[in-house]
């Protein structure tokens, strides 16, 4: 008997056992060093050339570096959670499948609709960052685009600004780009990732000769609640390792192939942002760093401004990582939820020629950009945090119920979380306190937009359900 056929209502599961089996057309051609690449390029992108300036100046002062510290081994939990499921069960749609597989298709729409804002408001807000920061670097050149095309319509200081039309440009060019075949894409993106990485070295190495060692007094001039305020702030630039395990089913060997990816990436980043922060605040007293690009403003501080405009071409490397990489996951997300019926079935076709859901890719390139282009990036930001806590907390949780199910302990699994089950479930805990200190503003949002949801699952995902199909098939 299959796993549909155990329960009936809403809370049918997926025969993940056929699932593994079966030719998706997908084509496996990415690796460990593919994953790694693609988690750091999502990690780490903008936000390590501002973020350690923030939590330094308004958190936890030269001891900024124990913020990251503390954010990394929050989310090394749930990246753990994430290592067992992408190693039992390497299937596209990452948590998507995996609590579909443990809890049920209602539950897993739920949290696939949440990931979808994820995926979608990740894009439109990091274009419109991208846009910002391709802006600065055109000034420099003395370019300037008319104030009509340079911001969505609303954004502050810019009173006559109707359409965002870089952010709307970068994301059309990737979308084109991920449509070309995903290892071509892959090898893309390690080269930017590569040359990210040189730029944060260099100005590590650069700054590491102007380190004064007054600058570290007061070590914590906040106290120990400035760490743990800063962490919160932190955790959010970590969030990025999660599109890794959408890649399972285009992975070598996923079993082992994907926990290094998210572990491997995961790592990278934590030594690049605990570093960067330790140069930095030794460089400029933390006191001053309260400005919008901190990185910058060390190093015109020190009159290094010749590597100032190399980070800044960082910045705008490292967020086109960001955007490819939240581009891809999505459309594999929605891939998977469109292969079970949930979505129109078109958003799972793939392309003879480049194994890739074409129609999946551009839709979601055209949102993103759509919601890039007309509404402030405030405003956007807002509902990216809140899906992300909920896939982790439920991912999380999952492992417990993953572990109780015989019919997945027949299943391979390379990777498994270490001081089960306390890990999972303090790992559960730690994101449900996160979710709570999000602003109410974030989860009225984040309601409307399970609500409209549950509508489509109702008139549209219930009906076209595959394993809800096979099972009344079979009754």
């Amino acid at each position: 008997m299959s796993q549909e056929k155990k329960t009936s209502t809403l809370f049918l599961r997926k025969d993940i056992k056929t699932d593994l089996y079966k030719k998706t057309g997908l084509e496996k051609s990415l690796t460990a060093f593919s994953l790694i690449t693609m988690g750091v390029g999502a990690i780490v992108g903008a936000g390590i050339f501002i973020t350690p300036g923030i939590i330094a100046a308004k958190y936890a002062g030269p001891g900024a570096f124990l913020s990251f510290v503390v954010a990394a081994v929050v989310c090394s939990l749930a990246a753990l959670c994430y290592s067992e499921f992408s190693s039992t069960i390497p299937l596209a749609g990452s948590a998507y499948t995996y609590i579909y597989a443990v809890f049920g298709e209602f539950i897993a729409w739920i949290l696939g609709w949440a990931l979808v804002s994820e995926y979608l408001f990740s894009v439109s807000a990091v274009a419109a960052s991208w846009s910002s920061y391709f802006q600065n670097i055109l000034a420099g050149f003395h370019w300037y685009l008319p104030e009509a095309l340079r911001a969505a319509y609303g954004t502050a200081g810019m009173p006559h600004a109707i359409f965002d039309l870089p952010a709307f440009i970068i994301i059309m060019l990737l979308s084109f780009l991920l449509i070309g075949g995903v290892r071509e894409s892959a090898e893309i993106n390690a080269i930017m990732v590569i040359l990210k990485i040189i730029v944060i070295i260099l100005f590590i190495v650069v700054g590491i000769f102007y380190v004064r060692p007054e600058n570290y007094h007061p070590f914590l001039p906040f106290g120990v609640k400035g760490i743990v305020s800063g962490a919160a702030v932190a955790f959010y630039a970590y969030i990025g390792f999660d599109a890794v395990s959408t890649a399972a089913e285009e992975v070598k060997n996923p079993q082992k192939n994907v926990p290094l990816g998210i572990i491997g990436s995961l790592l990278i980043a934590t030594i690049l942002y605990i570093a960067l922060s330790l140069v930095l605040v030794g460089m400029v007293k933390y006191t001053h760093l309260e400005v919008a690009d901190p990185v910058a403003y060390a190093l015109h501080f020190i009159h290094q401004n010749w590597v100032s405009g190399i980070v800044s071409l960082g910045a705008v490397i490292g967020m086109t990582t960001v955007l490819m990489v939240f581009l891809y996951g999505g459309t594999r997300l929605v891939f998977a939820i469109s292969r079970d019926g949930l979505l129109p079935r078109v958003f799972s076709r793939l392309s003879t020629k480049t194994h890739v859901p074409v129609t999946n890719t551009w839709l979601f390139g055209i949102l993103g950009s759509f919601f890039a282009c007309v509404i402030p990036i405030d405003k956007i930001t807002q509902l990216v945090n809140i899906g992300t806590l909920f896939a982790f907390a439920m991912v999380s949780i999952g492992i417990v119920f993953l572990r109780r199910n015989p019919e997945f302990n027949e299943l391979d699994s390379a990777f498994r979380v270490p001081f089960y089950p306390v890990l999972p479930i303090v790992s559960f805990i730690l994101c449900v306190v996160l979710m709570l200190e999000l602003k109410a503003f974030t989860w009225i949002a984040f309601f409307i937009w399970l609500i409209i949801g549950l509508i489509f699952y109702f008139t549209y995902g219930y009906r076209h359900s595959v394993v809800r199909n096979r099972y009344d098939s079979n009754k």
